[in-house]
């Protein structure tokens, strides 16, 4: 008996690959990974096709020049990555600066809204995301509300029967590397760094929390930092 189909939206990041990961022996899946001219592409490309070879999954790139052309974010633009410290990952004032800094306008509900389409035109139940509690605090499109009020546009938006499903929306970063292990996910080979390097910066928001993770999770960190 042949499995039912979904969609990843999969960036090769952190999150996404654990969630991904959840899913990947239950469902045939394909995975979608956006080019809206970030920095860090050419590496979430190339980590995100190696996790596609990992699970056997078909992967769709797609570009999307005019969300870059509208966006001023520091990830689409030569502005500096801002750098924070371990002791503010908690500070909410400084966080949610850091948030609007790489903020990209409305880009969950473009990626899930282009999800969606593939999801209907291939038949899938249902589309994998990785948002968490961790970044929900700064990041209204990561939210559980956010995840319930787009699952109920769906019901109005499409005649199939599709759900978003974002196995992490109450974990911290902390949770989900313990998920990861858990769920035997390829950790080593995601990629979470705003600056686009090779090696991760450790220096980011993004990079900082990935850190953060695996020293609270008690696991070895197979990143590789620059610093």
């Amino acid at each position: 008996m042949s499995k039912p189909r979904g969609i990843s939206v999969l960036s090769g990041g952190l999150d996404c690959t654990v969630a991904t990961s959840i899913y990947a022996n239950d469902y045939d899946l394909t995975a979608i990974t956006f080019n809206y001219g970030q920095q860090s592409f050419d590496e979430e490309l190339n980590h995100a096709r190696r996790i596609c070879e990992k699970y056997g999954m078909e992967h769709v790139v797609i570009d999307l020049p005019w969300l870059e052309n509208i966006s001023t974010s520091s990830l689409t633009s030569d502005e500096d990555i801002p750098e924070i410290s371990e002791d503010d990952l908690d500070n909410y004032d400084v966080a949610i600066e850091t948030a609007k800094s790489v903020w990209v306008p409305a880009r969950n509900t473009v990626f899930c809204s282009i999800a969606l389409a593939y999801a209907e035109s291939l038949g899938a139940e249902i589309i994998i995301v990785g948002w968490d509690y961790e970044e929900a605090v700064t990041f209204p499109d990561n939210s559980k509300e956010y995840l319930d009020a787009f699952n109920e546009t769906i019901k109005y938006g499409s005649f199939d029967d599709i759900s978003i499903k974002a196995p992490l929306i109450d974990m911290s970063k902390k949770e989900i590397v313990e998920t990861g292990h858990e769920f035997n996910a390829p950790m080593d080979l995601s990629y979470s760094c705003y600056t686009g390097k090779e090696l991760h910066c450790g220096k980011c928001e993004s990079c900082k929390r990935r850190k953060r993770a695996f020293v609270e999770a008690g696991l070895d960190d197979p990143t590789e930092y620059s610093d």
